[in-house]
C-alpha cells in the first residue's frame, strides 16, 4: 500500500523519470541501498521501484511509526524500524536478513540519516554506516544501488523551508530523476564492503543527477 500511495502522490509534486543500468536486475531477496537527501526521497524512490514492478520492504527511523496512518500503513507493509543508538537495533537486522531469505528486497539508507546543509542543491552521498555491509555478509544477498536526485527541490533546509517547498511543489513541478544501477556482491572486510556499496551508490546518484542537469556531477 505505501508504494502504491507514494507512486500516486509523487507525479503531483514533481515530474518523475527512471532509468536502469543495462545490466539492472531487481531479483528477489536483494537489498537496496538508495542515498538519503531529503524528507521526500524515500517517497520517490518507492514511486520509482513501483513503476519497475518492486515493492520493497523499507528499513526506516523507528520515530515514523509514531506518526498516525503513516505509522499503521509501515506496520502493516511489513516495514522495519531502525531504532538507532539502542539496544534493539540489532532486531532490525534481523528482520531485514528474514525478509530477505522470504525473497523480499529490503530498501536501506545506509548514511543513516539527512544532509545538515540549508540549500536545495545535491551532494554525494555521506558516509555510510556499518548495517549495510554486515546485513550483506550476513545474507549473502546482493547490493542493487540507487540513486536519486530532485528530492531536495521538493523539501531541504529549515524547517520553515521545507514546509514551503512541499506546499509549493504541485505548482512548481520540479524534475525528479531515479537511477538503477548494476548489482553487485561485496566482499572483503566490513570497511571495504561499506566503502564498495557507497562508491556504487555514489555512481547511480551521479547517474542520476546528471539528467537534472547538476553542477555537482556535471563537475566530477
Amino acid at each position: 500500500m505505501l508504494s502504491r500511495t507514494a507512486a500516486t502522490l509523487v507525479p503531483l509534486f514533481g515530474r518523475l523519470s527512471v532509468t536502469t543500468d543495462p545490466g539492472a536486475a531487481l531479483t528477489p531477496g536483494s537489498i537496496l541501498a538508495a542515498n538519503h537527501t531529503s524528507l521526500a526521497d524515500p517517497a520517490i524512490v518507492l514511486a520509482a521501484l513501483h513503476r519497475l514492478g518492486v515493492e520493497p520492504v523499507v528499513m526506516a527511523a523507528a520515530g515514523l511509526w509514531r506518526i498516525p496512518l503513516l505509522g499503521r500503513a509501515l506496520t502493516d507493509g511489513g516495514h522495519i524500524p531502525v531504532f538507532r543508538r539502542d539496544q534493539r537495533a540489532a532486531a532490525a537486522l534481523d528482520a531485514a536478513a528474514e525478509a530477505l531469505e522470504r525473497g523480499r528486497l529490503v530498501l536501506i539508507y545506509a548514511e543513516g540519516g539527512l544532509p545538515l546543509r540549508k540549500d536545495a542543491s545535491e551532494a554525494a552521498p555521506a558516509t555510510f554506516r556499518s548495517g549495510l555491509a554486515r546485513l550483506a555478509e550476513r545474507t549473502g544477498a546482493p547490493l542493487v544501488p540507487v540513486g536519486q536526485a530532485g528530492a531536495r527541490r521538493i523539501t531541504s533546509g529549515s524547517a520553515v523551508k521545507q514546509f514551503a517547498g512541499l506546499a509549493t511543489a504541485p505548482l512548481r513541478r520540479p524534475e525528479l530523476h531515479v537511477h538503477v544501477g548494476t548489482p553487485l556482491r561485496l566482499t572483503g572486510d566490513h570497511r571495504e564492503r561499506t566503502a564498495r556499496a557507497r562508491t556504487a551508490v555514489t555512481l547511480a546518484w551521479r547517474t542520476a543527477a546528471a539528467r537534472l542537469g547538476e553542477p555537482a556531477a556535471l563537475a566530477a
